[in-house]
C-alpha cells in the first residue's frame, strides 16, 4: 500500500510517468424488439426486454497527474489483450526511462502472460519498459484507474444498450479522445501518513512486493 501511495505523491516526471490500468467488464445487450422514436409531444420509448450478446471489456488507462488517457474497449481481458494494452502505453511513452504501472493482482498481469502472448524475447523486452506496482489484495481502491472506470461508466456508457463490440469500441474511443484533450487529472490526496492514521499502525520496514 505504501509503495503505491508514495508513487502517487511524486511530482510529475516525463522520464518516469505513473500510469494506472484497470479492466471493466461490459455486458453487450440488444433490444429484444424495436422501440418507438421520439415525435412532437411524445417521448421515445424502449422496451424493457433485451437480448444478451456476450461480454466485452474496457481497459481503463490513465496517467493520473496529467490526465493523459489510453482507455479502449477489447473483446476480453486475456493475456493478449493485456499485452496490446501495454504496447499502447509503451508507444505513448516511448521516451520514458521507465513507466511506473499500477495494476491489481489479476492473473493476466504477469510476465508469463506477456511471454505467452508475444514470445519470450518480445514479452520480456516489453516488460522491461515498466516498473510494475501491484495494489494489495482486497485493496484495488488504491488503483486510481478505478476512478477512470467510474467516469467511463457515467459519461460514456450510461444506461444505454450497446449490442456489439464495434459500437462499444467506437463510443469508448470517442469518449477517450474528448477526455484526453481536456486533460482531467486525478488529484489523489490520500497519503502514507493518512494510511497510518486510518489503519492505526506506525509503519512497516519491508521490501517492495513483486508479483
Amino acid at each position: 500500500m505504501e509503495d503505491v501511495l508514495e508513487l502517487y505523491a511524486r511530482k510529475h516526471d516525463e522520464r518516469e510517468p505513473v500510469v494506472c490500468l484497470d479492466e471493466r467488464p461490459v455486458p453487450l445487450r440488444d433490444a429484444a424488439r424495436d422501440g418507438t422514436a421520439m415525435s412532437p409531444g411524445k417521448i421515445a420509448r424502449v422496451d424493457y426486454e433485451y437480448v444478451r450478446r456476450g461480454t466485452a471489456h474496457i481497459f481503463c488507462i490513465i496517467e493520473a497527474l496529467t490526465g493523459r488517457r489510453l482507455t479502449h474497449a477489447t473483446r476480453d481481458r486475456a493475456g493478449p489483450s493485456f499485452a496490446k494494452a501495454l504496447k499502447r502505453i509503451a508507444r505513448r511513452y516511448k521516451r520514458a526511462r521507465t513507466i511506473h504501472l499500477v495494476v491489481d493482482n489479476l492473473s493476466t498481469h504477469s510476465e508469463k502472460c506477456l511471454i505467452d502472448a508475444l514470445g519470450p524475447q518480445q514479452g520480456r523486452a516489453l516488460l522491461r519498459r515498466f516498473t510494475v506496482h501491484f495494489t494489495p489484495k482486497h485493496a484495488s481502491w488504491l488503483n486510481a484507474a478505478e476512478m477512470e472506470v467510474s467516469l467511463v461508466v457515467r459519461e460514456c456508457l450510461g444506461r444505454r444498450r450497446i449490442g456489439d463490440l464495434a459500437t462499444l469500441r467506437h463510443e469508448v474511443s470517442a469518449w477517450n479522445r474528448r477526455a484526453d484533450r481536456k486533460r482531467r487529472g486525478i488529484n489523489w490526496t490520500f497519503r502514507v501518513a493518512d494510511a497510518r492514521r486510518v489503519f492505526r499502525y506506525a509503519g512497516l520496514v519491508t521490501s517492495r512486493s513483486r508479483h
